[in-house]
């Protein structure tokens, strides 16, 4: 390792994914020697410099990114060899004719506590962790602060959760029994579910 060599404590983590993003990728040969393809819209850079992980700061790295399903795979964990680290930003992006058609389905409320005019979320009925697709059936309007306090919970235990009990006085009561009956509802949605293909 040359003394002059990047390491990722070399840069601010927090600058990954918002100020440091993918513009190219680099592929090599058997001879060693790199390719650096940058994406058609992207200049080539001023300066190019390498920076060296080990696996535990490329799966830190990858997360940081703001990618949810970052997939890391090694040959054997003895050894450590990366094999390949597979990206899905694009399922966690929700598309925006989804977004708007739940914003109009939801009237431009948020389903939680009603607050309107205010920036809105969608936010996942059953969470993208736990498989959740980005379709209309499996998304509401969210005000940001609702959002945020529902997290991952599962969404039965959050209309039990006295953060929603307090905001929802606010909710006209068809609307709650209409977030209540969804309980029923999610049952019927089909769950993500990732799987590894072998080469």
């Amino acid at each position: 390792m040359d003394g002059d060599d990047m390491k990722l404590s070399d840069l601010n983590i927090l600058d990954v994914g918002d100020k440091i993003g993918m513009t190219g990728a680099v592929f090599s040969d058997n001879n060693g020697t790199a390719l650096l393809c940058m994406f058609p819209t992207q200049p080539q850079p001023a300066k190019v410099e390498p920076l060296l992980m080990d696996l535990d700061e490329w799966t830190r790295f990858l997360r940081q990114c703001d990618v949810q399903e970052t997939e890391v795979l090694v040959k054997d964990k003895a050894s450590g060899d990366l094999v390949k680290a597979i990206l899905r930003k694009s399922q966690r992006t929700i598309e925006q004719r989804v977004s708007w058609a739940v914003f109009k389905r939801d009237f431009y409320h948020c389903r939680y506590c009603a607050a309107d005019g205010v920036p809105l979320t969608v936010d996942h009925l059953i969470c993208w962790e736990d498989g959740g697709p980005s379709i209309e059936e499996n998304l509401v309007s969210a005000c940001r602060p609702c959002n945020k306090n529902r997290g991952n919970i599962e969404y039965s235990e959050w209309l039990r959760s006295p953060y929603y009990k307090k905001v929802s006085r606010n909710l006209p009561m068809a609307m709650v029994e209409a977030n209540e009956k969804l309980v029923v509802a999610i049952r019927l949605i089909p769950r993500r579910y990732s799987e590894r293909t072998s080469r």
